[in-house]
């Protein structure tokens, strides 16, 4: 009788989590990774309309690439992202990660998108952004050429 109470409970969680994939339910198997490394899993929050659409399908952007010499992505570091089957670039602007003193520590891993100049794909910021990201990115702005004074620029509010 217990064997085969645990084989209907077995069959069901399987059939839910089959229609799971089959609805394209935002149904994740891979933990969350509290580091950005390669294959991280972010989130997009500015309004650009390919990380809108990527979010609404549940179907968030993924780390490929981390510029800098840790390998390890930290608040104002340059991302390389595998969104809807294109290659974008984005600025980390939040964190789950432990963060250096008066550096706020984020629910999610926050990214907006940009170009190859530095200009951010949307037009807003949807979530605050830390204000020791100022400093970050003025001083990578006169030392790499790109501007990124525009997302500091489009970002609402500051914490």
């Amino acid at each position: 009788m217990l064997c085969l109470r645990r084989k209907v409970i077995s069959e069901s969680i399987l059939q839910l989590v089959n229609t799971a994939h089959l609805n394209n339910a935002s149904l994740h198997t891979t933990p969350t990774c509290n580091e950005i490394r390669k294959l991280a899993r972010l989130r997009v929050v500015d309004n650009s309309e390919i990380g809108k659409r990527a979010m609404a399908e549940g179907r968030p952007p993924r780390c490929i690439h981390v510029y800098n010499k840790r390998g390890v992505g930290y608040i104002g570091d340059k991302v390389l992202v595998a969104i809807k089957g294109e290659m974008k670039k984005g600025i980390l602007v939040g964190l789950k990660q432990n963060q250096k003193p008066k550096v706020p520590k984020f629910d999610s891993n926050n990214l907006v998108l940009i170009d190859d100049n530095g200009t951010p794909l949307g037009t807003r910021v949807h979530v605050p952004i830390p204000t020791i990201l100022r400093t970050i990115l003025k001083e990578r702005t006169h030392a790499k050429g790109a501007d990124y004074t525009k997302l500091l620029a489009i970002a609402g509010r500051f914490i």
